[in-house]
């Protein structure tokens, strides 16, 4: 009966219901803004928001020692936008604000009214909503604490809607759109301007019709803001009735005879799971558990997120990512860079690196786009790979030759690509397959994530990423175990019959201290030496000794990695020349110091590394000719007994006015024991046309000075200490531009001596033997704009 009579007063429009609801419920027909929280607005402590167990960053630093400690976890912001009456309003838009950790997002309130922002820093943040034919609400202030969750109810102004009782027909406009306060840093303790949010009447022809009533617009009630909160109203009882409804137990009597439906806007019920039977994350019923969602954990579960490591060398820097969303992080990476090489080389044309290609010109290194997707317990990654990293990378690896199907340009375009699940066991455990990156080396595969942008040579001469299998154990939140099963030492395929084993520790006790151990064994990686095999370890260290967040100078941090490797097996060894081999082996190190100014707006960068390579197994291959680790090249060999020592040093400085952007500024010097950096000259050969250069194709085969590759006496054997016309003759001093010694490449190239094994060429008098321009240093400096959100 009761619910009879509640449906009869709806019915009834404006009658004794609506005469009583409007003398309980003041109602404005204006509103200004206020930066005063609603009654009511609390914080409450809450489990950690997991559920991705993919990478998560963390706002703010903690402070120093010396100091009470600051907890930098993530918070969330839930709400609930209301009608003026206070009933939930569905499908409102929420704005959230803080321009001091470059937070400005937007969702739509659900069926209930409700609403969330997840992984917020802390601080106070500014939350505004709006709806058609509604006023916004006025402006409330929420103060997020770390780890915790913040409430607050967000009402909205009065309907705009033109009233059907109202004879003047005056519809109502707003004189500007949603007002959005400053961030806090420069803001001024006031509220917002006059009229900010204001309701004026929209102009209307004159009529004898629209004379004002009496009194003032505020002391009228509308009948617009009456219907729509009745027709609210009327919702919620619909709502009641069906829950009612669904609690009856069968066979007992109802108040009415006829059954009734559900509202037309009613959402359905959640299903209840059978026996074997789960709620999938979208709502659904499924026999697979793995698609549901991940349970959440309390803060500090997952791993790694009991702390801030942001300031960690290959870390980046994000403590947001200002569109994810449950199912899907998306990711945009952006690097463009202008690189004078002190060297001038006429070709423009760097080698020895694979950060630094091309010489005083602007080029795009890295374009990409992709991002995470966790759905359920299932996860996976896609980050495309355009710009010259897409032609660098795939020609270091010689692998690809092994067999068909062109594996170099089949992933030329993919820098990580990855599929894989999660298990709740400990604190997490995945296993994925595809292409992933290595971080051997510490340095990451993408610069903007770096504390320099041309690393070291033990970061730089080993593997960015592997194509295998990874299993991923979380013991603890502070402890990584990570197995691999790949192919090879970055490599798309196999060079020989054994795939490579490896693995990777990850141990950071406390939120200033990080340890990383990788290991690689078993894999036969020179390409035609299927008895030879490498073994490898890259171990790491990260320590932040400064962290005073409020002070000019903010972070101080070192890094420090050590490598050693060999090669043995097939005429190698690894530690002497005995037994019929040569000692090919590998040992370098590197250490930087970061340094970090006015709330990490600023930094600075100063470090170098060591590489002794006897072997140059490891030892880049400068790209003369258009040579490939495929190829090789005659002007600069990786025989066992092949010698090179090296050295670098940077200084690095950042400008970061953004979270998502750094200016760079960096100079540089690297040096090796033997001539192996572009000159001058360049290290393309000569194309027939003055300063006109051109690949002859064949970049294993010596080359003319008239473009044409040479076909050299078979007796001719390169030392490997540069560039030399016979063995029997003394070498090019320093290889300043090609010179006619009359040895047998000369005689090649000349056509009319014995030498000659190809007379036919016939190429004339005058040629002779070209060789690319290598010298011993190299110094740069390098502008660099990059980005990533």
């Amino acid at each position: 009966m009761k619910r009879i009579v509640c449906k009869l007063i709806l019915a009834g429009g404006t009658g004794v219901f609506a005469s009583l609801f409007l003398l309980g419920t003041p109602i404005q027909a204006q509103q200004t803004l206020s930066g005063d929280a609603p009654p009511g607005m609390e914080e409450n402590a809450s489990p950690f928001s997991g559920g991705s167990h993919g990478p998560t960053t963390f706002g703010g630093r903690q402070a120093a020692p010396d100091k009470p400690a600051v907890s930098t976890f993530p918070g969330e912001v839930h709400g609930v936008t209301r009608y003026p009456s206070g009933l939930p309003m569905q499908g409102a838009e929420v704005a959230i604000l803080n321009g001091d950790t470059d937070v400005d997002r937007t969702t739509v309130s659900g069926s209930d009214g409700s609403f969330v922002f997840k992984n917020l820093k802390p601080g106070e943040y500014q939350l505004t909503a709006r709806k058609e034919d509604f006023a916004p609400s006025p402006v409330t202030k929420v103060q997020l604490s770390a780890g915790k969750i913040a409430t607050a109810d967000v009402p909205l102004g009065p309907s705009l809607a033109v009233s059907p009782v109202n004879p003047a027909g005056i519809a109502r406009t707003y004189s500007r759109p949603m007002y959005r306060l400053q961030p806090a840093s420069l803001r001024s303790e006031v509220d917002a301007p006059a009229g900010s949010d204001t309701v004026r009447p929209a102009e209307t022809a004159p009529s004898a019709t629209s004379q004002p009533a009496a009194g003032s617009a505020a002391e009228q009630p509308d009948v617009a803001i009456l219907l729509d909160e009745v027709r609210a109203l009327s919702k919620r009882v619909e709502e009641l009735e069906a829950e009612r409804k669904n609690s009856t137990t069968p066979g007992q009597p109802t108040a009415d005879a006829a059954p009734q439906g559900p509202a037309p806007d009613q959402a359905p019920a959640t299903p209840k799971p059978g026996p074997g039977q789960y709620l999938a994350t979208g709502g659904t019923i499924t026999y697979y558990k793995g698609d549901t969602d991940i349970p959440d954990h309390p803060a500090g579960f997952e791993p790694f997120s009991f702390a801030d490591f942001t300031w960690m060398n290959a870390n980046g820097r994000q403590h947001d990512s200002p569109w994810s969303t449950k199912y899907f992080t998306p990711e945009f990476r952006a690097d463009v860079n202008y690189i004078d090489d002190f060297n001038h080389p006429v070709d423009d044309t760097m080698g020895g690196s694979t950060e630094s290609f091309r010489s005083n010109e602007w080029q795009l290194e890295q374009m990409s786009l992709g991002g995470d997707l966790r759905i359920g317990h299932v996860r996976g990654r896609i980050l495309t790979m355009f710009g010259l990293f897409a032609t660098t990378t795939p020609r270091n690896d010689g692998s690809p030759s092994r067999g068909q199907w062109d594996l170099g340009d089949a992933y030329r375009y993919i820098s990580e690509g990855w599929g894989g699940y999660h298990w709740d066991v400990g604190h997490g455990l995945n296993v994925d397959a595809g292409i992933f990156v290595s971080y051997i080396g510490l340095f990451s595969y993408y610069n903007f994530d770096n504390w320099t942008y041309q690393p070291s040579y033990v970061s730089s001469n080993t593997p960015w990423f592997f194509n295998g299998l990874r299993i991923q154990y979380f013991p603890t939140a502070k402890l990584k175990i990570e197995p691999w099963i790949i192919n090879g030492w970055q490599s798309y395929a196999r060079y020989n019959s054994k795939p490579g084993l490896g693995g990777q520790i990850l141990w950071r006790p406390t939120a200033w201290l990080s340890f990383v151990f990788n290991n690689y064994g078993m894999g036969t990686d020179v390409l035609g030496s299927p008895a030879t095999s490498r073994i490898h370890t890259d171990d790491s260290f990260e320590i932040r000794v400064l962290n005073h967040p409020d002070s000019f100078l903010d972070m101080i941090a070192f890094s420090g990695t050590g490598d050693a490797g060999c090669q043995y097996g097939g005429g190698q060894n690894c530690f002497n020349n005995k037994n019929g081999g040569a000692k090919t082996d590998m040992l370098g190190y590197m250490f930087y110091q970061r340094l970090q100014f006015a709330h990490d707006h600023y930094g600075a960068t100063l470090g170098g590394g060591y590489l002794n390579n006897p072997g140059r197994y490891l030892t880049l291959l400068p790209p003369i000719n258009g040579a490939t680790a495929v190829s090789g090249s005659p002007y600069f060999t990786a025989n066992p007994n092949d010698q090179y020592h090296a050295y670098d040093m940077t200084l690095t400085l950042d400008y970061m006015p953004s979270q998502w952007l750094t200016f760079r500024a960096e100079g540089g010097y690297r040096w090796a024991d033997v001539p192996y950096y572009s000159g001058h000259g360049g290290i393309t050969p000569p194309g027939g046309l003055p300063n006109a250069f051109g690949n002859t194709g064949s970049p294993s085969l010596y080359v003319c000075t008239n473009g044409i590759a040479s076909v050299a006496d078979t007796a001719f054997t390169p030392s490997g200490a540069g560039f030399y016309q016979s063995s029997s003759v003394t070498p090019l001093g320093d290889n300043h531009g090609p010179q006619n010694s009359g040895g047998p490449v000369d005689q090649s190239c000349s056509g009319d001596l014995p030498g000659n094994t190809a007379p036919s060429l016939d190429l004339g008098a005058g040629w002779h033997a070209w060789a690319p321009d290598l010298v011993h240093g190299q110094g740069n400096f390098t502008l660099a704009i990059m980005t990533r959100f």
